[in-house]
């Protein structure tokens, strides 16, 4: 028996996102009356489906935590919101006790099946697959790109396109038997002229950055000349209007250089974890990452996923808030 957790900071609410695989928020107030109509359903979910670092349920006043309320852009009460390794995966408005139950029930029985069944070591899930654990404190903000803006140069027009990057599958490489299945679409970028690849990611809000995720599914095959190589150093600019040319980026000094070292490579996932110096990501609107070279003689790069970690600002002011349902004996 479990009773939801009342949160009490930003931090806290963070750290929840962090160390339980599926959280459960109750953003309510206390004028709100819908939100008391409701809340003894909520508890009796949260003492039937909580489980220890698996499924959290939570209570946001949103009075009190507005930064909060104000990231995943609530304005109305009450608002459900279930998330799954930090990323919200689906969101129920109003005091609606079968929508609520539908959502939190589906989450439990795919946290069943994961327990049950999953036993690859990796991080795969229904909504977001990232390669290796989300840094401390911090979620996977890779949903707040803006995908229409995204631009990708010097890519090979036979393999996939930016977005390729941001999908939120596992990649088919890390499929049954190391490879991606016969006749599956090509879900990987690779360079085209020589070894260089230049990113440019618009956010819809603006970021605080701490690390990127970098997945790349190279051959292990040392006797293939011809297979692409994996990232080794990396550029990143912030705050650009607009993506950068190869040229252009010579006479720019980047915010970070780094530099990904063969150990990096998690051997199962195929992702390296790039640690940003935080204080000069804080207030980020868009993100250039330049690969500048690979870890080989090979004339191609390969990058199958790029996932982002940190926190995400507003979208939106919060407005008035309001409340959803009839207000019994008004």
């Amino acid at each position: 028996m479990s009773a939801p957790i009342h949160i009490s900071s930003k931090e806290q609410f963070s750290s929840l996102l962090t160390t339980s695989k599926f959280v459960v928020a109750d953003f309510y107030a206390d004028w709100c009356g819908p939100c008391k109509q409701i809340a003894p359903a909520y508890e009796q979910l949260a003492s039937q489906l909580s489980r220890p670092n698996r499924i959290t349920f939570t209570k946001v006043n949103v009075d009190q935590q507005q930064e909060i309320a104000r990231a995943y852009g609530v304005t109305a009460m009450p608002t459900f919101i279930v998330f799954q390794q930090g990323r919200p995966i689906s969101t129920v408005r109003g005091a609606d006790p079968k929508a609520l139950s539908d959502a939190v029930r589906k989450l439990a029985s795919e946290a069943s099946k994961e327990d049950s069944g999953d036993a690859s070591g990796d991080l795969s899930g229904g909504n977001g697959w990232i390669g290796a654990a989300a840094p401390k404190g911090y979620s996977d903000i890779t949903d707040q790109h803006e995908p229409k803006g995204v631009e990708l140069l010097n890519r090979d027009s036979d393999f996939g396109t930016a977005k390729t990057l941001f999908e939120s599958s596992k990649p088919s490489a890390l499929s049954e038997r190391g490879k991606a299945k016969e006749g599956a679409p090509v879900d990987w970028v690779e360079s085209d002229t020589d070894e260089q690849l230049m990113l440019f990611v618009p956010f819809q809000s603006t970021l605080k950055v701490h690390s990127l995720q970098i997945t790349s599914c190279v051959s292990a095959s040392e006797d293939d000349e011809d297979a692409p190589m994996r990232p080794k150093t990396v550029q990143l600019y912030t705050n650009r209007s607009h993506v950068l040319g190869f040229d252009e980026a010579d006479g720019i000094p980047p915010v970070q250089t780094v530099t990904i070292q063969p150990e990096d490579w998690d051997a199962k996932t195929a992702t390296a974890k790039v640690d940003l110096r935080f204080v000069k990501f804080q207030n980020v609107t868009s993100l250039v990452v330049f690969f500048v070279d690979g870890d080989g003689d090979s004339e191609k790069l390969r990058v199958d996923r790029i996932r982002i970690f940190g926190e995400a600002g507003e979208k939106r002011e919060m407005g008035k808030l309001e409340k959803i349902g009839d207000e019994p004996g008004e």
